[in-house]
């Protein structure tokens, strides 16, 4: 929900329809299912008007509670087939050079400050191991890493669950 509280998402719309409401919340589940349906489909699943469902969808979108949508590529598909999280603990005063580098890294394709003696934890896609340790050694110039690398993911990248 980007930048909203849930309470937020709850308030009432100018319409008094509840942000989260029943609707709502099964919008969602079908967008979160196939975000490409068309807004008659959404309609017809949830038994109301084409132009209500666009209503309910863009208030959704700008209350925040939809932040985008994605396509996902399978990393393999693309010669990426290695994937590690990275564990970077900086040296003094290199914060701030962490997250810069992490951004101009495309390989990291998700940075996350974290509690704990590391402050970062990034993830990333590479074709080969060593590719892995050209991109490791940039960050060894501002701090220590520790690298898992993932064997298999046996709970795959999934939804949010939806509860009111």
């Amino acid at each position: 929900m980007a930048g909203k509280s849930r309470s937020g998402a709850r308030q009432a719309l100018a319409n008094g329809t509840a942000l989260l409401d029943q609707v709502n919340l099964r919008l969602l589940e079908l967008l979160q299912q196939d975000p490409r349906l068309t807004m008659a489909e959404l309609a017809r699943r949830v038994g109301m008007s084409a132009p209500a469902v666009t209503d309910r969808v863009q208030r959704l979108e700008q209350g925040g509670v939809i932040a985008g949508y994605r396509l996902d590529v399978d990393p393999k598909a693309l010669g990426l087939p290695i994937c590690a999280y990275v564990r970077v603990r900086p040296g003094p005063r290199q914060l701030q050079r962490i997250a810069e580098l992490a951004v101009a890294t495309p390989q990291v394709i998700e940075c996350h400050r974290i509690t704990g003696e590391d402050c970062f934890l990034l993830k990333v896609r590479v074709a080969a191991v060593d590719q892995l340790e050209t991109i490791l050694d940039r960050f060894l110039s501002y701090g220590q890493t520790t690298t898992s690398i993932v064997q298999s993911s046996p709970v795959p990248p999934r939804s949010l669950p939806l509860v009111l």
